[in-house]
């Protein structure tokens, strides 16, 4: 993505738009895509640069202060393309409702917001063998239940943690690879494999129904067999004990 000219929502210098933070005033940066002209602006900017139109921001009323699961400590609101979510300024994670996700993964222009999302490097070295680092099941934010760690769409590769009734918690960066995945046609290909993987499925389901079929028929042939031969012996007994 060409980067471009836009102001600092803190202090309105002019500065590149894939900064990660103003030069002049220190802000922590990040790019969205206006929602009407798709001009890359500042998150927090009121005004697109570009075209004048109001940028979309989430009300209190939306977005209620939840905790972020690893940090334990406030999340803050943000607005990425027209959705609202959390993100925590710590560790850089991102808390993302069911409804909003789902119109990520079917809507372009709102995945070329999350990948126009700056993530700048960490100001502090990462410490490998924190408890961050470590496989661990996190709780969801809303309703505080240990969230199930899925492989998203079985086969991308990144890792998330999904509460079903309330959203998507997604480590530094890990909503930007999905979206990759996406755009390179990751759910279709899955979608695929799933398709083959139940046809697979119906068919070894069909070769076992046959396969106790038939063994049902030779235990049935060997019944009617073994009936005949007794009805047989009888009779050449009867015939003797007449004879």
């Amino acid at each position: 993505m060409e980067a471009q000219t836009v102001n600092c929502p803190n202090c309105g210098a002019a500065i590149s738009s894939d900064a990660s933070q103003c030069q002049y005033c220190e802000s922590k940066l990040a790019t969205v895509a206006c929602p009407s002209c798709f001009g890359m602006m500042f998150l927090g900017s009121k005004h697109c640069p570009h075209c004048g139109a109001s940028a979309t921001q989430a009300t209190a009323a939306q977005l209620s202060v939840l905790k972020c699961p690893r940090c334990k400590i406030d999340m803050s609101s943000v607005t990425i393309g027209t959705e609202a979510m959390r993100e925590c300024e710590r560790c850089d994670g991102l808390w993302v409702e069911a409804a909003a996700f789902e119109k990520i993964c079917a809507d372009r222009e709102e995945q070329s917001a999350v990948l126009g999302l700056a993530s700048p490097a960490p100001t502090h070295p990462v410490d490998l063998t924190s408890d961050h680092n470590k496989v661990s099941y996190a709780p969801c934010p809303q309703c505080g239940q240990l969230m199930n760690r899925i492989n998203f769409a079985h086969c991308s590769g990144v890792i998330v943690d999904v509460c079903k009734g309330h959203g998507t918690w997604f480590d530094r960066d890990e909503l930007s690879k999905i979206v990759q995945f996406i755009r390179s046609g990751g759910l279709e290909m899955a979608r695929q494999k799933e398709k083959m993987e139940i046809e697979y499925q119906r068919e070894q389901l069909h070769a076992e129904q046959m396969r106790s079929t038939d063994q049902d028929l030779l235990r049935r042939s060997f019944a009617d067999e073994e009936r005949i031969g007794g009805l047989s012996a009888a009779r050449g007994l009867l015939k003797f004990l007449i004879e």
